[in-house]
């Protein structure tokens, strides 16, 4: 499936490791001109000779200063779509996080993507066709006891994303927020493998993630290439009545109601 593509230039914040690299991959795969984004300027680098191709670009969105060097080295470029992919949670929980480990969530997960979207609308506004992807968690609206600042922050994200969605209402920018459940990654499995094996599911990850995803409807965990699929489809042309929405990935595990 051609997904029309080319000649289209995407940002993708913290392209330069884990899935924000597979969205880059994918979207260098369907044509795109992909400005990979890392924090540092060895790790948009690194990551695009990696990759074999991309244009590096950096800057510590976590602050105003670094989301300006990032918006400075994109001023040379005609971007059509925004993927705030980047994000991070902190580990704690409601007795250990205090203030500034809140306003820290916050500030990696709501103003890394507000500040850019803010810095781009006019500029998206004025083409005939323009993205707007924000990157999630289904903790968004169904968030663990565990580290609140970080649920708190995406449910945020959420939020902006459909009041964002509404005051480009009428324009030809698609807004919306992708929002994946657990996702298969070296170290999703590594601390999986760990806990396997003092519980006793088995020796490979076959075994081991029939016991993680057992409350999951397709038995499994998400991919990062399908998580990259999803975000690819949504830039299309064929994704244009697809607006405000929050999709969930993870298996069914949210979406099925008994």
């Amino acid at each position: 499936m051609d997904l029309a593509l080319k000649n289209k230039i995407a940002l993708i914040t913290g392209s330069h490791r884990g899935t924000g690299q597979i969205i880059a991959k994918t979207l260098l795969h369907e044509g795109a001109t992909v400005l990979v984004h890392g924090m540092l300027q060895t790790q948009a680098e690194a990551a695009v000779e990696e990759l074999g191709s991309g244009i590096p670009v950096w800057g510590d969105i976590v602050s105003i200063e670094g989301t300006g060097q990032l918006i400075k080295q994109c001023e040379a470029f005609d971007i059509s779509i925004l993927i705030n992919n980047f994000g991070a949670a902190d580990p704690g929980t409601w007795s250990t996080q205090n203030d500034e480990d809140w306003l820290l969530a916050y500030q990696k997960n709501v103003l890394s993507a507000q500040r850019l979207i803010r810095h781009l609308l006019p500029a998206l506004t004025a083409l005939p066709w323009a993205r707007i992807i924000n990157l999630g968690t289904v903790g968004s609206t169904s968030p663990n006891a565990r580290m609140p600042g970080y649920y708190a922050a995406k449910g945020a994200l959420a939020n902006i994303t459909v009041g964002l969605a509404k005051e480009v209402a009428g324009t030809n920018i698609r807004v919306n927020l992708v929002s994946p459940g657990m996702i298969h990654t070296p170290e999703v499995e590594q601390n999986y493998m760990k806990m396997a094996a003092k519980r006793g599911w088995g020796d490979t990850w076959e075994e081991v993630e029939a016991h993680v995803a057992k409350d999951i409807p397709i038995r499994r965990i998400s991919r990062r290439e399908e998580v990259a699929a999803l975000v690819a489809f949504l830039c299309g042309p064929m994704a244009d009545a697809i607006h405000g929405q929050n999709i969930r990935i993870d298996g069914g595990q949210l979406g099925i109601v008994d």
